[in-house]
């Protein structure tokens, strides 16, 4: 564990330091001082049988990246085993805002010439993927503070061709320069060669979905997701651009905001349950919370959020019939955020300090839990909860027919910009929007109908002809006829071992992450339920083109899978089984998921969820 030093001769804190002396003198629990404080030193150790403590590093060696708890020294081990390298450091440092990537500083041996690509290569053989540093920088000597430590704050920042992941060779052809210039804005690069590797420069499977709307956007074709985990070079990955057929997608168009604005068919699925059962509400709430550290200027978060609702209309919108259909109702822009403020501070002391804890979870659960009504709206509300003079939470819910996942990472991104513009006076720094939700929502219902209904209509049907209609997982009660929407949270965190081991098996076998995971749960609830074929549920962020990106609003669409594991099945076939299906399905997720319900009319009970009843 983590070091922590108390008694006597802790002192009070840094001078002139509040937020460090928060971060660093904790209220010391073991002390029958009530005033008590002990350091947290940073440090890792353990006790061993003596009773002494073995030092084990330093606790900012581990970070966590992308959902990964990475350690920065089995990295540098790796490192400094390759060939050629003398001392090898590496250090989290954010690219751009929000971009957090692995850079490794290196000093060669005498004579040795070090290559990023090589160095690729060879760590690639011992550590995943997501262990492997996005840009090597090769320096003379290590830069030191005045007592010889190694100062990590003097290494510099790396050149933009330190991103490489090859040898560089310039874009050739038209194809290549315009994808080079897509690759660039996605990865934040300045510089990008026709072989370098899409995924080895920091690109995801995320980043590859917004890829293929930048490539629809700029080119008019359609290229798959799978064209790009098979081609991910920028030399390989123009070839498919090249080959592809056209778009068939039509342009987004802005729609008369005086007629009445049609919901989408996602949104029409949800109010159509909030007609039937609002007991279910609850249930479509998105809650988040952000934890607000230093002195807080309310003037500037509060115009920050009044200007987010005045940005998006989907976070100003109500639903009404017009001539016995759903519409879409948009308020002024002037609405406004109202903000609910709670003052906690009574609470900030050692003795209340449980019960200031308790009472900002009960809050929580009070604002995650308060119903929306559709009809009139606002569906986006927030509170505001003082803990100290220099700690806030910011609790804010919103409902699902307005918005989803990436939405709110939209939200989150636009409160941190915005409320850094405002505390300092400055103007509001993010593009216009082009669209609005309602603009999608129209296009959506234009878009999708004719051959591409059909098609989509097809794949669906034919994907899941004869699925079990129910998994028939073994329980110790029996299901109750009626869903209830109560549920509870197990949560499990895979070891960086096992995850790596994952990463790597799929690898071997040209399957992510996601993929590899997928095999390995529709094969254990295949052994649990007794059946050879499961379909399992998934989310897909369904912003089919770029310049829907940066909207906030309810584009989620759910992808049924089958997975079909039966015995005998080895693994390397099981997961060629899943990514083909896969890859398949992502081709036709367009077909939001209330429509495959729709076209093959499956049993329907009030006890579980047509199709499929778990997800991944």
């Amino acid at each position: 564990g983590e070091i922590h030093i108390g008694g006597a001769g802790v002192a009070r804190g840094y001078l002139n330091l509040p937020e460090l002396t928060a971060e660093r003198f904790l209220d010391d629990p073991f002390s029958a001082e009530p005033a008590a404080r002990m350091y947290r030193s940073g440090d890792l150790g353990r006790w061993l049988a003596d009773g002494n403590i073995e030092y084990l590093g330093r606790n900012d060696d581990q970070v966590k990246l992308r959902g990964f708890r990475i350690e920065l020294g089995e990295i540098e081990s790796q490192l400094a085993a390759c060939p050629g390298v003398r001392e090898a450091v590496v250090l989290v440092r954010e690219h751009r805002p929000g971009d957090k990537r692995l850079v490794a500083y290196l000093t060669a041996q005498e004579g040795a010439v070090l290559s990023a690509a090589q160095l690729r290569e060879q760590l690639s053989q011992g550590l995943a993927e997501y262990m492997i540093p996005s840009a090597f920088v090769t320096l003379a000597r290590f830069p030191q503070t005045p007592s010889g430590k190694l100062d990590r704050r003097a290494l510099p920042a790396p050149e933009d061709d330190a991103y490489a992941s090859r040898d560089y060779e310039a874009p050739a052809g038209d194809v290549e320069h315009a994808l080079a210039d897509i690759w660039q804005v996605l990865l934040g690069l300045e510089r990008v060669g026709r072989h370098d590797h899409f995924f080895e420069l920091g690109g995801h499977s995320l980043l590859a979905v917004q890829l293929v709307s930048r490539l629809r956007q700029r080119f008019e074709v359609e290229v798959a997701l799978r064209d790009v985990f098979a081609e991910p070079t920028l030399q390989g990955l123009a070839r498919q651009v090249a080959n592809a057929r056209l778009s068939a997608q039509t342009p987004l168009t802005l729609v008369d905001r005086n007629l009445p604005l049609p919901l989408s068919w996602a949104q029409q699925r949800l109010w159509f349950l909030d007609q039937l059962d609002r007991a279910a509400g609850a249930a479509y709430h998105i809650p988040a919370g952000l934890r607000l550290r230093g002195r807080l200027n309310r003037d500037a978060l509060q115009a920050t959020l009044d200007r987010i609702v005045a940005r998006h209309e989907t976070l100003r919108t109500h639903f009404a019939l017009h001539e016995g259909q759903a519409i879409q109702v948009i308020a002024p822009a002037t609405q406004g955020f109202a903000l609910v403020t709670h003052d906690l501070r009574p609470l900030d002391c050692a003795a209340q300090h449980e019960t200031q804890h308790e009472a900002v979870e009960q809050l929580a659960r009070e604002e995650a839990l308060a119903p929306f009504d559709l009809s009139r709206g606002p569906l986006i509300r927030g509170r505001l909860v003082q803990l100290s003079e220099t700690e806030h939470i910011l609790l804010v819910t919103q409902h699902h027919i307005v918005s989803d996942g990436w939405s709110t990472g939209v939200l989150l991104h636009e409160i941190g910009m915005l409320y850094r513009a405002f505390s300092q006076g400055l103007a509001d720094p993010l593009p216009a929007l082009d669209f609005q939700y309602v603009d999608y929502a129209a296009w959506q219902r234009q878009w999708l109908q004719g051959e591409t209904l059909h098609t989509q209509v097809d794949f669906w049907r034919q994907h899941l002809s004869g699925a079990p209609a129910l998994l028939e997982l073994p329980t110790d009660h029996r299901r109750p006829p009626l869903r209830s929407y109560a549920g509870g949270r197990v949560s499990l965190a895979l070891s960086p071992a096992l995850t790596a081991g994952l990463r790597q098996l799929g690898q071997r076998h040209g399957a992510t992450l996601f993929m590899t995971l997928l095999a390995g749960w529709s094969s254990l609830l295949s052994r649990v339920s007794g059946q050879d074929d499961v379909v399992i549920g998934t989310p897909v962020a369904n912003r089919p083109r770029s310049e829907l990106e940066s909207l906030i609003g309810f584009f989620v669409n759910t992808l049924a899978l089958r997975i079909r594991p039966e015995g005998g099945l080895s693994v390397a076939a099981l997961l060629e089984q899943v990514k083909t299906v896969m890859l398949a399905a992502h081709a036709h997720q367009d077909l939001p998921f209330e429509q495959v319900v729709e076209a093959l009319q499956p049993p329907r009970s009030l006890g579980h969820s047509p199709i499929f009843q778990v997800m991944l």
